[in-house]
């Protein structure tokens, strides 16, 4: 097993985190699934409804401001995140 580790401010990890605890919340948790090809096909149907009622993300900053943000070094880390300085 080999182990990667993610910039700590990679923002968009917050939707993919996001979308893990909802479908673990609303479609896996407390299930029974006996086999892999039933909790495939639970997960599958899931995201089926969820893509039949999707919306589009609403930023809630404004792009100059994110854009600031980012560029902004007061907002860098300094200190590497892990042992091997990734």
């Amino acid at each position: 097993m080999q182990l990667h580790f993610t910039p700590t401010s990679g923002s968009w990890l917050n939707l993919v985190e996001a979308f893990f605890s909802i479908i673990s919340r609303q479609a896996l948790r407390r299930g029974s699934f006996p086999t892999v090809a039933d909790l495939t096909a639970a997960i599958e149907r899931f995201i089926d409804a969820w893509n039949d009622r999707c919306a589009p993300f609403t930023w809630t900053e404004d792009p100059d401001t994110v854009i600031a943000k980012a560029t902004d070094p007061r907002h860098r880390k300094t200190q590497a995140t892990s042992a091997t300085e990734h």
